[in-house]
């Protein structure tokens, strides 16, 4: 009779080590020293493997996102990650390469990022970028250490940079770890940038001014030009917080508008994973002024071939290990080259168009703050709901909708006038009968509020966590503080 694999009548009568093998509990003591051996049990449950997957595809299933619905949240540009950008990731170039094999082993990937550089460069209109930084808040810091050296090779100590009110919270706290003090310039009532004020702060010790253009009140600076001028001739630099790029790609660029150094928040932008954290990427890029202060390594073409460049001669060192997220950037690539110039400018364009169709279509339920045109988000006043709008949004995620950007409820803060304010980001992503569906799910949460008010205040009712009361933040006396 022919062995099986469980015939265990003569050793390697199967073949296949993984039955043969007599496995022994004795601690493996020549492996391994004394010292490390766990003497118990670690006391792990015993569970079958459908136990496990069943677990995790639940908890997958408990988790909201792009993918399972929509997601307005504004400032946080959540849109959808295609997945042939992941397909492409994940080829064996890429998937099995390893940053310690030798450079030239590596050339098919040190070309993506080379490519990738000139891509962002234009898109930005800047000379030269560096893909290192791993997320767009370490972008900012990678361009503010940028800011610092270049001022210290011209033995200019200044130590103050400005940053609008409306700014992303990540911006104040980038400053003062690159060792800037931080002054906050406010906003006119019409959501713009306040440039009298922008003017009474500019002395000699201002090394930047950092803005988000649009802004996070979902407004473009009708004076950025006017802005940019004053900045430089007061000899600071200008730098623009890549966050809102969703709303300009191939229509405006950051470096037209003046701005000297920026980072891009590729998956803002560029449609690669948010990362929960990480991994991430936030690409820098500078004029050319600036370019031999950029972290290294940059990707360079030398010859017939690509290769890490270490050169740079003023170089603020290495933000980070080895190259920088090289999967999150060939997502990045593939996005741009799936788009194509045509492409990219048409997912601004409609991002911009679905921002104004749901403040247009929820004007009679949620006024826009700003009365006027917005741009890729809508800033919307709660003011006139018989309820918060923490209710409101949190009653939302029973309907399958993500809550937006709660601007009064610690999430973006700007002071007792914005206190009920929602920011609301519908991205490119969403289709009309999507917007449509979203629309209606507002307008009925506003129904719900008259009629069975006790029925949103204690929602969400179908999600694993209950609702979490916050506490109201501080306000300065200024009534204004740009804290995320």
């Amino acid at each position: 009779m022919r062995p099986t694999i469980f015939d265990k009548s003569r050793p390697g009568a199967s073949g296949h080590a993984i039955f043969d093998a007599e496995f022994s509990s004795a601690p493996p003591t020549e492996l391994y020293p004394k010292g490390l051996l766990r003497e118990k049990p670690l006391g792990l449950p015993e569970l079958t493997e459908i136990e496990v997957v069943r677990h995790y595809t639940q908890a997958s299933l408990d988790n909201h996102g792009v993918d399972s619905g929509a997601y307005p949240l504004g400032s946080c540009t959540m849109k959808y990650n295609p997945k042939r950008n992941d397909a492409l990731a994940n080829l064996s170039g890429f998937r099995d390469a390893h940053p310690n094999q030798p450079p030239e082993t590596l050339a098919g990937i040190w070309e993506m990022m080379f490519e990738l550089q000139n891509y962002i460069a234009e898109l930005a209109g800047m000379d030269a970028v560096s893909l290192q930084p791993a997320a767009g808040a370490h972008g900012e810091l990678a361009g503010l250490l940028i800011i610092k050296k270049y001022l210290e090779s011209k033995n200019e100590k200044r130590h103050i940079v400005l940053i609008a009110d409306s700014a992303h919270g990540t911006n104040p706290a980038s400053a003062a770890m690159a060792g800037f003090a931080c002054r906050i310039i406010p906003t006119t009532p019409e959501g713009l940038m306040d440039v009298e004020a922008l003017k009474a702060e500019l002395t000699p010790d201002v090394a930047a001014l950092m803005l988000t253009n649009p802004s996070t009140l979902g407004l473009f600076e009708e004076r950025i030009e006017e802005i940019a001028k004053l900045i430089h001739d007061n000899g600071s630099l200008l730098y623009y917080d890549g966050a809102n790029m969703n709303a300009l790609m191939g229509i405006s660029r950051p470096g037209d508008m003046g701005f000297d150094v920026m980072h891009i928040n590729v998956h803002k932008t560029l449609s690669t994973p948010h990362g929960g954290g990480g991994p991430g990427g936030g690409p820098v890029g500078v004029k050319k002024f600036l370019r031999a202060f950029l972290p290294v390594p940059i990707a360079a073409k030398s010859g017939d071939t690509f290769v890490p460049d270490y050169s740079l001669a003023q170089t603020v060192g290495s933000v980070k290990a080895y190259f920088g997220h090289v999967a999150v950037m060939a997502r990045a690539y593939c996005y741009i080259l799936t788009m194509g110039a045509a492409g990219l400018k048409e997912a601004s364009e409609n991002a911009v168009l679905n921002a104004n169709y749901l403040q247009a279509e929820l004007r009679g339920v949620l006024p826009p703050v700003f009365n006027k045109l917005c741009m890729h988000e809508c800033l919307l006043s709660g003011n006139k709901l018989a309820i918060s709008a923490y209710s409101f949004a949190k009653r939302l995620i029973d309907y399958g909708i993500h809550p937006p950007t709660l601007v009064g409820a610690g999430c973006v803060y700007f002071g007792e006038d914005l206190k009920s304010a929602m920011l609301i980001e519908p991205t490119e992503t969403e289709t009309r009968e999507s917007l449509d569906a979203l629309i209606a799910v507002f307008k009925k949460i506003l129904y719900e509020t008259e009629s069975d008010r006790q029925l949103v205040e204690t929602a969400p009712h179908s999600s694993p966590i209950g609702k979490i009361e916050l506490k109201t933040p501080e306000v300065e006396p200024s009534g204004k503080k740009a804290v995320a």
